[in-house]
């Protein structure tokens, strides 16, 4: 068993040997077990009702798949392009996703539990109704400019990473772990980030979305010197 802990968040994680996988280069017509896929190119393909499970994933283009229920488990993603894909009600399970491109994905009532992403780009992504049934965790990651929507991730760990004008709409995110991480133009509705942990220097970046959630008014103060 191997796990990795970041912040007070302990992920399990998959633990496999690319010896005891099986090479695959074709999208198989059922579902894919233990299976070893490298460099291979599935763009755009259209799979429902599919599992992946103990597989690695290395340099691999999945961009503009469309992937409609099943089950992503126990699987190592590393190097790949997920860049527009399309993820509907699919089961994410004790899974890394490392330096990978996710730019534009859509994930559409997707379940996450013992989920990692370390160093990925998922700039431009829409989150609608993601929820985290377990520990999750984004290190390094890009979120910029992103939408979700409607989503369930609280104590979620987002550490060390571009939030940069992400848009949270009606998302539970209490409890997060966002130390690190940059805010800026970050934008969230101040009650879903009960009890977040944050470091000092983001204190500023808070007190904006306060002044923003508040509609307050900060003016110079005029009456220095005059009667009050």
């Amino acid at each position: 068993m191997r796990t990795t802990t970041v912040g007070d968040v302990t992920i399990l994680l998959p633990d496999l040997d690319p010896e005891d996988l099986d090479q695959v280069s074709d999208l198989p017509d059922d579902d894919l077990h233990d299976g070893l896929v490298q460099a291979a190119s599935w763009r755009g393909r259209q799979i429902a009702d599919w599992s992946i499970r103990g597989c690695r994933i290395t340099g691999a283009d999945l961009g503009e798949i469309a992937w409609e229920g099943g089950a992503l488990y126990g699987c190592e993603i590393v190097q790949t392009d997920l860049s527009g894909a399309a993820l509907t009600g699919v089961s994410i399970e004790r899974c890394s996703v490392t330096g990978s491109r996710l730019t534009g994905i859509r994930l559409i009532d997707v379940r996450l539990k013992d989920v990692l992403f370390d160093n990925c780009r998922f700039d431009y992504a829409t989150l609608n109704r993601v929820s985290a049934a377990g520990s999750v965790a984004f290190i390094d990651c890009t979120l910029v400019h992103g939408t979700w929507s409607s989503c369930r991730l609280s104590g979620v760990v987002l550490r060390s990473c571009d939030l940069s004008n992400l848009e949270l709409d009606s998302c539970r995110l209490d409890g997060a772990d966002l130390r690190g991480s940059r805010l800026h133009a970050f934008a969230a509705s101040l009650d879903n980030l009960q009890g977040v942990a944050l470091t000092e220097e983001q204190l500023p970046e808070l007190t904006r979305m306060a002044i923003d959630a508040l509609s307050i008014d900060v003016r110079a103060d005029s009456a220095r010197g005059h009667d009050r």
